[in-house]
């Protein structure tokens, strides 16, 4: 895991970073320096930067210059700076790198983020890599690959400390001091029987002041939560969140201790999958700005799509009722306001409900206890918002009887908003299907058709002469 991030020193770097963020007069002598081919310059305002800003350099130069930018720091573009980098950007920097090189850095990361590395090349440049490592760094990381995408198996890393129950205090010191890498952190000490099986943990703080006569089996705590190598990584992360761990075992089929994934990989878990939840939402892709145009461009197209087809079914339901928008034109210009507002209530809805789902709070033992919440949560926002609309309209329109229909309208299809908003989710959710992806298409379509329905429906139902 990276060091806790130190700035820079402001005399020995003037204007580098504000707040946490490289100022873009830093940035652009960074780009002039390249432009001019004057690396020394770049190397010497580059060095003292920590690998995180450093990693941010390279997303804010333009794509053709991040090759450069790694060749002019050299060594300055270490291990650290490589699992800091997004997927396109790191994609750039490795393309001007050779296989020995890469595998170089390989070496200096953890299983996890080697993996992480690994998995974003192209298969031949991957097995390139593979082909430089060291044949126990190899099996490693080729183990972990075998593993799911997205699983705890690739989000753990292999370098641990397990121990035996039988062993004394003291001799745990002394076998981490002898065969643990000094570049390894730990926070917690793994106890295993003969059969590799966990029976419990020990902390690096119990170890550091318990007598060094001490078993081990009298000192350590039995309770523990166990991964299982092939749980999802957003289980993973609310297991984190519910327990408030440091780190945990991961065990495999036959529960033996085979890595452990701890709370900075989870951090970094946390982030993606809300954000990844919220862009599914939009259908606006990874969300990443240094995506290539043509892969933004098909991943937003597709659902832009999807909206055409659902809003032309939405406004379908406007020619059936021709007759009677010719007759009280304020009709047309009223009608997408029931709809709109329908559909941001709905919007509201939706989201609580997907993250719900996403977080475990929303399950099968309280479906209906949620659905009716949102019915009178519903109501309650839909008899405000129709007081409001049904007043304004009535006084605008010097009408009371359109008044009273767009106010029965409105709180109809807030209703019906609320309870589209937490369905939809839920029965794609029983589906397995993502409701990330799919909710907000079919919330939006059934809150436009319905707005539409309810307002020019009443109003036909009333008779448009008494409106007039």
């Amino acid at each position: 895991m990276a060091d806790p991030l130190l700035l820079p020193d402001a005399d020995s770097l003037p204007g580098a970073v504000a707040e946490g963020r490289l100022s873009a007069a830093f940035i652009g002598d960074v780009n002039g320096a390249l432009d001019r081919d004057d690396f020394e310059a770049v190397r010497a305002a580059i060095v003292p930067l920590h690998p995180a800003d450093i990693a941010a350099l390279f997303a804010q130069v333009p794509e053709g210059q991040r090759a450069r930018l790694a060749g002019a720091i050299g060594e300055a573009l270490d291990a650290e700076v490589i699992a800091e980098l997004g997927d396109y950007v790191r994609e750039d920097v490795l393309a001007g790198m050779s296989a020995g090189a890469v595998a170089d850095l390989l070496t200096q990361l953890d299983t996890d983020d080697a993996v992480a590395v690994i998995e974003d090349l192209e298969e031949d440049e991957a097995r390139e890599v593979l082909d430089a490592l060291t044949p126990e760094d190899r099996a490693d990381i080729e183990t972990a690959l075998g593993y799911p995408e997205e699983s705890a198996g690739r989000l753990m890393q292999r370098e641990l400390v397990a121990v035996s129950a039988e062993m004394t205090v003291g001799a745990v010191i002394d076998r981490v001091r002898a065969t643990i890498d000094p570049a390894t952190d730990f926070w917690e000490i793994f106890v295993i029987d003969a059969g590799r099986h966990p029976v419990g943990t020990m902390r690096l703080s119990w170890l550091l002041t318990t007598p060094p006569e001490m078993l081990v089996s009298d000192m350590m705590q039995r309770e523990q939560t166990l991964i299982p190598v092939d749980m999802d990584q957003e289980e993973v992360a609310l297991i984190f969140q519910k327990y408030a761990l440091i780190s945990a075992a991961v065990v495999d089929a036959e529960d033996r201790l085979v890595g452990v994934i701890t709370v900075d990989d989870i951090v970094h878990i946390i982030q993606a999958e809300a954000g990844e939840d919220a862009l599914k939402l939009s259908g606006a892709g990874d969300g990443d700005i240094n995506e290539p145009v043509g892969e933004t461009y098909r991943t937003r197209v597709r659902w832009l799509i999807a909206n055409l087809g659902t809003a032309m079914i939405s406004s379908s339901v406007i020619t059936f009722f021709e007759p009677t928008i010719e007759k009280l034109v304020a009709l047309a210009a009223l009608t997408p306001i029931v709809a709109s507002i329908g559909g941001n209530a709905g919007t509201q809805t939706m989201t609580v409900a997907v993250r719900a789902l996403a977080t475990n709070q929303l399950t099968e033992a309280n479906t209906r206890r949620t659905i009716w919440r949102e019915i009178r949560v519903a109501m309650l926002n839909g008899s405000t918002i129709a007081l409001l609309m049904g007043l304004g309209t009535g006084l605008i329109f010097a009408n009371a009887t359109l008044g009273l229909v767009i106010a029965a309208a409105a709180l109809f299809n807030i209703i019906v908003a609320g309870l589209a908003g937490v369905l939809v989710p839920v029965i794609l959710d029983r589906l397995e299907f993502d409701p990330a992806v799919s909710s907000s298409v079919f919330v939006t379509m059934t809150t436009d058709t319905m707005g539409f329905l309810l307002f020019l429906g009443i109003a036909t139902a009333v008779g448009v002469g008494n409106l007039s």
